[in-house]
């Protein structure tokens, strides 16, 4: 039986420096004997003395798990995979050191010992290493994604980093922003993220653009730099930063997360999809709601940020296999990936055989306005303050108080009004008293804005949202009440 071996790094410089082998065999002790018996030096890795396999090597045959001799007959079938798995210290390398780099004037002494673990490495090298340092890499937000990428891409030693972001540091980010501290809140998150990463690594230039990216400036911003890294969390700035790249020729490493799941690819790549190849158009407006309305697991930004930042390094040493055409989807609570295969679109408006879009557009016209993520509400809504409410309230006004948050959020704070939340709505719309004023809250007023346009044209008439929701309420009129 044919079957493919997939050999780990460890273990390539026994098996000629192949990542993968054929071999034949009609189970999985022939086959690794067949292997072994190619690359003698293979044997003493795999097998302890009396021909057992070793207690750090695990094999796997497709997603089954071969640990002895036994097991080992398991028959096998053409096209079966067995993967080798041994176990990986990732600690410190205890063998003599590597002898000098014949370029070593190129990097200075303190960056050869900063970068020896990348210059040890034939993948890596003097060469690979000088052209991290000439690299010139731009990031779209250094929030959950943008933290962990410009972390890493500043230890690896990429020599200009861009940052853009006008944001401050806010308590609720710590749970996943990881270049920031506690002290940091408050700050600007330029200024704090480019202390942190000046103290991670002094070799390398920081350059920060504390502004909103927009259609404006987004080409003059873009246009220094090498590579484009998106780790926005809006519509429409990823697709003005699509666009932008596409238009300027600049590849753009895409990441996205939501909740327990993420998504990364690399866009605009020589004859490669860009980002409108996957998805033209927006969805309308409210349908997908952002991480500050559905959550994300604080540890999902970090392994998605850091597969964006191993496909940044790999495009600049020329490396491996990039995720040009490749679509990488990751599913944390499963600790499963996924990847389909993406094509370029002849008709695309931006990098199709004939575009359409030749100039930026305006994004928040294209996308429509997503509540939190627009400056400005997608429709007008009568409102009333916080402060109007508790005047209200103490009046002992007829009010009936609709809370159209998810029961989760209830329980975490609640101003004592009827739940029902916003995806029930239609079907719950009868049990709201109409003897007296409606007035519907939320987290923030987007979800609650809905609530009301959708009660409006279904006649009410006497409807307010309460402006700035829970969280107005708790900055002007009781601090006692959480935030989140």
């Amino acid at each position: 039986m044919a079957v493919k071996v997939i050999i780990p790094a460890p273990l390539r410089p026994f098996a000629g420096k192949q990542a993968s082998i054929d071999v034949s065999g009609r189970t999985v002790a022939e086959a690794l004997d067949a292997l072994t018996g190619r690359y003698e030096g293979l044997r003493r890795h795999l097998y302890a003395d009396g021909g057992r396999l070793r207690s750090f090597v695990n094999v796997y045959v497709n997603e089954d798990d071969i640990r002895n001799l036994e097991k080992a007959q398991t028959p096998l079938q053409d096209g079966d995979t067995i993967t080798i798995v041994p176990s990986i210290a990732g600690g410190r390398t205890v063998s003599g050191a590597p002898a000098e780099p014949a370029t070593a004037a190129s990097l200075s002494k303190n960056e050869i010992l900063r970068y020896s673990r990348h210059l040890i490495m034939p993948e890596v090298g003097m060469d690979g290493q000088l052209k991290l340092k000439q690299a010139r890499v731009l990031l779209i937000g250094s929030g959950g994604l943008g933290a962990p990428l410009a972390l890493y891409l500043a230890a690896a030693g990429v020599g200009r980093l861009g940052l853009v972001d006008f944001d401050r540091v806010d308590f609720t980010n710590l749970q996943r922003q990881v270049l920031f501290g506690t002290p940091d809140v408050g700050q600007p998150k330029l200024e704090a993220a480019r202390r942190r990463l000046s103290e991670l690594n002094p070799e390398i230039q920081i350059d920060g653009y504390e502004v909103r990216l927009t259609s404006e400036n987004a080409l003059e911003i873009l246009r220094p730099y090498d590579i484009v890294v998106d780790g926005t969390d809006n519509f429409p700035t990823r697709y003005l930063v699509n666009d932008a790249s596409v238009i300027l020729g600049k590849t753009n490493v895409y990441g996205s997360i939501f909740r327990f799941e993420g998504q990364v690819s690399v866009f605009g790549a020589p004859g490669g999809p860009c980002y409108r190849c996957l998805y033209p158009e927006p969805p309308p407006p409210g349908l997908v709601p952002s991480c500050a309305e559905g959550g994300v697991l604080g540890v999902l930004p970090g392994i998605i940020g850091s597969l964006q930042a191993m496909e940044v390094l790999k495009l600049i040493l020329g490396s491996g296999d990039p995720l040009v055409g490749r679509l990488l989807l990751f599913d944390a609570l499963g600790m499963k990936f996924r990847e389909v295969k993406l094509r370029k679109n002849p008709d695309c408006p931006v990098c199709g055989a004939r575009p359409t879009i030749a100039q930026l557009i305006d994004y928040y016209e294209f996308c429509g306005v997503r509540g939190e993520e627009a400056p400005e509400p997608a429709f007008t809504v009568p409102e009333v303050t916080p402060r109007e409410l508790r005047e209200r309230l103490n009046r002992g006004d007829a009010i009936s108080l609709i809370d159209v948050r998810e029961p989760h959020e209830y329980q975490i704070c609640n101003l004592g009004g009827q739940l029902i939340p916003l995806g029930d709505l239609p079907r719950r719309v009868h049990e709201i008293d109409q003897a007296g004023d409606v007035i519907v809250h939320c987290r923030s007023g987007v979800r609650s804005a809905q609530a009301v346009d959708f009660l409006r044209k279904a006649g009410y008439r006497r409807v307010w949202n309460l402006k700035g929701g829970i969280l107005a309420w708790s900055d002007e009129v009781d601090p006692s009440v959480p935030k989140y």
